[in-house]
């Protein structure tokens, strides 16, 4: 095969973020090359389009009692028949039906319909953004991951994005309450390079992830945990904020209420 003259072989690479098969330094890297290649750049924009036609509203989760039978016929499907089958006769070999090959085929529909169903029903976004804050936090306590710019200091801090990011994180120290800044990284999430601000309580430490909210609203602080992990999540001054940590639970929420208060 020959590649076309105005290919771009980064291309691929594209569809492997929108899969969130990419580190956050691999995004990063796509990003900035992006802003160059309007060949990146218009496949972007397809599989935006893409995704933008898929409408929420019609997606629906699959029922309870519809998932369980989904699953028992799947299981009878895959297991083997318990009485055995008697060879057909030479007449009738032609039109027996391939009673194993049925099952597999039903099977293996019964799994497609899973898999089309299950990954659109409502929250399912949501969970997989989560997913993604968490695994960066734990990329982010590999030694030498943690900060990109050591320092107490939020004048020193937030002058580190300029130019990194294309907007300005709110970065706050709440020493005072006994959440002292850190440092501050470039990471990636939620699609697009993100500020990751850092913050420690005793021996734990916090990440949070900013990024420009989509729309103006507020939207109060939820709690969640995912792979051991604690997480609160909120809408603040036109940001989306994902607080994630070891501490407690309540510890976390404690430094979310004293980051939202904090001017």
């Amino acid at each position: 095969m020959t590649r076309s003259p105005d290919a771009c072989e980064k291309v691929l690479l594209v569809q492997a973020e929108f899969d969130g098969e990419l580190d956050a330094a691999e995004a990063a890297r796509l990003a900035t090359h992006r802003a160059g290649c309007p060949i990146c750049a218009a496949a972007t924009a397809d599989l935006e389009r893409s995704r933008n036609l898929i409408r929420p509203e019609l997606r629906n989760r699959m029922p309870a009692d519809a998932r369980a039978r989904l699953l028992a016929h799947l299981r009878q499907a895959a297991s083997p028949p318990t009485h055995a089958l008697q060879p057909p006769a030479p007449w009738r070999r032609r039109w027996a039906p391939p009673v194993a090959g049925f099952g597999l085929g039903a099977a293996c529909a019964a799994a497609l319909l899973l898999t089309i169903w299950l990954p659109q029903a409502p929250g399912f976004k949501d969970q997989r953004l989560a997913d993604q804050i968490v695994d960066a936090h734990i990329r982010s306590l590999q030694p030498g991951h943690l900060e990109d710019v050591p320092s107490t200091d939020q004048h020193t801090v937030k002058p580190w994005f300029d130019g990194r990011i294309d907007f300005a994180p709110p970065v706050k120290n709440l020493a005072a309450d006994r959440f002292p800044l850190i440092g501050g990284r470039l990471d990636y999430a939620s699609g697009r390079p993100v500020a990751a601000l850092v913050y420690q309580r005793d021996k734990h430490l916090i990440n949070l992830f900013v990024w420009p909210a989509a729309g103006n609203g507020e939207q109060s602080p939820e709690t969640g945990q995912e792979h051991g992990y604690n997480f609160v999540r909120w809408r603040q001054g036109g940001m989306a904020l994902w607080a994630v940590s070891d501490v407690e639970a309540s510890q976390l929420r404690e430094f979310t209420e004293d980051w939202r208060r904090s001017p």
